[in-house]
Formats: C-alpha cells, sequence, structure tokens
C-alpha cells in the first residue's frame, strides 16, 4: 500500500453519470492493504430523513453514506465519546455504528443532534482499488481541515471544494449539475 487516505477528502471527478458518486464528497475513515472504507458527507436522502422522524420524533437529516448496505446506519459524532465501540476520525470527530448509545445520549441530552451525522450505507473498494480509481483521476484526494464533519453541508460542499482547489476545478465548480445543460 503506498498511499494512505486514511482521513482524507475524496472529491469526486465531475462526469455525466447521476450516479451515487456524481460531485460526492467521501470521507474516508479507514484504508489499509483490505480496503477501504468511507461515508458521503453530502448526499442527504429526503425521504430516510422523514422516515427518521416519523419514527424517533426529532427532525435531522439522514445521508447516503454510499451504495453498500443501506440497511447499515453509521453515525460520525462530534465531541465526547459515548460508546466504546468507535473509530477515531480526528481529535475532534468519531464515527461508530452503535444506535443505541448515540440515541440514548441524544434521547437524555448527552450532547444535541447537531452534533451527530447519521449516514444509510456506506462506500467500500476493495484491495488496490480506490488507488486504481485515483490514478484514473476519478477522484482527487485532499487533507482538508476546518470541514465540519456533523455539518448539513449537502448542496454546495463539492462545489466549494471544487472551487478551493481552483485552476481548471473552478469550470467545473460553476457548470450544472446536469453538463449536457452547459
Amino acid at each position: 500500500m503506498t498511499n494512505d487516505y486514511k482521513g482524507k477528502i475524496l472529491i469526486s471527478a465531475p462526469d455525466a453519470s447521476g450516479d451515487i458518486f456524481s460531485r460526492s464528497v467521501v470521507l474516508i475513515i479507514e484504508h489499509n492493504e483490505k480496503g477501504s472504507f468511507g461515508l458521503i458527507l453530502n448526499k442527504k436522502n429526503p425521504e430516510l430523513s422523514g422516515s427518521f422522524k416519523r419514527i424517533f420524533g426529532f427532525e435531522t437529516n439522514v445521508y447516503e453514506g454510499g451504495p453498500i448496505s443501506h440497511d447499515m446506519v453509521f453515525f460520525i459524532v462530534k465531541g465526547k465519546k459515548i460508546t466504546s465501540s468507535f473509530t477515531d476520525i480526528d481529535k475532534e470527530y468519531y464515527m461508530t455504528d452503535d444506535i443505541d448509545s448515540i440515541l440514548e445520549a441524544v434521547f437524555e441530552k448527552k450532547f444535541p443532534i447537531e452534533n451527530v451525522k447519521i449516514f444509510a450505507g456506506y462506500s467500500g473498494w476493495s484491495a488496490h482499488q480506490l488507488e486504481e480509481e485515483v490514478e484514473h483521476k476519478l477522484w482527487k484526494v485532499v487533507s482538508y481541515e476546518g470541514i465540519d464533519y456533523t455539518q448539513h453541508n449537502d448542496a454546495n460542499l463539492w462545489k466549494n471544494l471544487m472551487k478551493d482547489l481552483g485552476g481548471e476545478n473552478l469550470i467545473w465548480a460553476n457548470s450544472p449539475e446536469d453538463i449536457h445543460q452547459n
């Protein structure tokens, strides 16, 4: 394994595919010789968000973590660790799939729901698959300080990161989502 993508942000290359990875921003949480695991930060799912509100009685957004295992739920949490089952992202954030502990903490007001981002499913790559996709320029890999992983930043995150990259990326940042309309 030549590159360590753990903790890095993947910014999808502009394309016309229209699939879940089109204009997506993925946080890589695990990366090793067996493969990679990440969550898409900017693809809100209105249907799942509505279901969550009906079931749990409070409003929050649920995001598409990726195309794999939509029956699995993951949380990125800012702040205090309230479960022993977690993966550190950095000093301020961690990821867990411990739904019971997270919901209990929210209901008991141990931390606000604003400190939690909920994901259905995940993004995964087999051994060396991510490296090949990066080599084929399907992803731009960046270390990015200052992203609030729990912020509801679905609409403009990809566009803003492309603008930050500058150069030819500015053209794509300002193009319509359906590039055929350009």
